[in-house]
């Protein structure tokens, strides 16, 4: 999958946010909520849509829950909205209609929910019941990662990387890569990993990839386990150790990484960390493969027939 792919791959973010509100403190007060929401407090009908949408101490009902986040976005409570957003996206609790997902994206936006942006953003991005339009995406990714919104500065550093609608700019690309993987999207860091690793647009630095892929695996970005992995099985800026790429390589076949499982298969294949198995081998090679990882499905091929 390329970056392109990958940025019209990051659709929406399909998490429902709490009101400010820890659940101990909303599971303490339901009816204190209530009566705040009857008198007009939109942020207590946030409070109250997460409780009913979670079934934190009352009963899970989705209807009520977008029935109070509804109530908590016709009072400018941005957070409601966009929860609201994401139901309508989903067709939790109410019936799935994208064209409203995105009436209530735009407003938790326009309030300042910069979850509201980044959801917005890809929607312009792929296409989706609108026109793509991929000027709206770059200002809209923009404003989500000002906002903080992690995924935001990712789909900034997709479009400089890529020069979707801006000069190409690989430098400002690897800006973006490292405000998201410093806001907690690992995925970017195993991104700037492989950017030290060719030296690309930032000096070439095998020890600064180690520590992002490192970091990106810590955070169950099975690619980043992966090519850890590849850095201990090579020696390539860490003292070889073909245990600990197989101890990497196994983290990430079981999250369902591809290249995890081919690079598993082959320790396998080759006993390298790992006593020799050509079974153990064929079987990763084959999940390799189920992953569609054309690699994978080679040296399944060629062990199987011995050619």
């Amino acid at each position: 999958m390329n970056l392109h792919s990958l940025l019209h791959a990051l659709v929406v973010v399909a998490v429902l946010v709490s009101a400010g509100m820890n659940p101990s403190e909303a599971a303490d007060n339901p009816q204190q909520f209530r009566a705040a929401c009857e008198e007009g407090d939109a942020p207590s009908c946030g409070t109250l849509g997460w409780m009913y949408a979670k079934g934190t101490n009352v009963k899970q009902d989705t209807g009520q829950a977008a029935l109070f986040y509804r109530k908590a976005c016709d009072g400018r409570f941005a957070q409601g909205c966009y929860n609201l957003g994401v139901m309508y996206e989903e067709g939790t609790g109410v019936r799935q209609d994208t064209l409203q997902a995105i009436t209530f994206y735009r407003k938790a936006c326009d309030g300042g929910e910069p979850r509201g942006c980044y959801n917005l953003a890809a929607v312009y991005s792929r296409g989706t019941m609108v026109p793509q339009d991929n000027g709206q995406a770059l200002k809209l990714y923009g404003q989500a990662c000002d906002g903080g919104e992690a995924l935001g500065c990712w789909g900034l550093g997709v479009m400089y990387q890529q020069g979707i609608d801006v000069l190409q700019d690989a430098g400002q690309a690897a800006a973006f890569y490292r405000k998201a993987c410093e806001g907690g999207f690992m995925r970017s860091c195993t991104t700037l990993g492989a950017m030290y690793v060719t030296g690309t647009e930032v000096p070439q630095d095998a020890g600064q990839a180690i520590a992002l892929f490192r970091k990106a695996c810590d955070g169950k970005e099975w690619l980043g386990c992966s090519n850890l992995g590849l850095r201990y099985f090579d020696g390539i800026g860490v003292t070889q150790d073909t245990f600990q790429a197989v101890a990497l390589f196994r983290k990430a076949c079981d999250g369902e990484n591809a290249i995890g499982c081919a690079s598993l298969g082959l320790a396998y294949h080759l006993g390298k960390g790992v006593r020799q198995d050509d079974t153990e081998a064929l079987k990763y090679y084959g999940k390799a493969c189920d992953l569609e990882n054309q690699l994978g499905c080679d040296n399944y091929a060629k062990l199987k027939t011995g050619r």
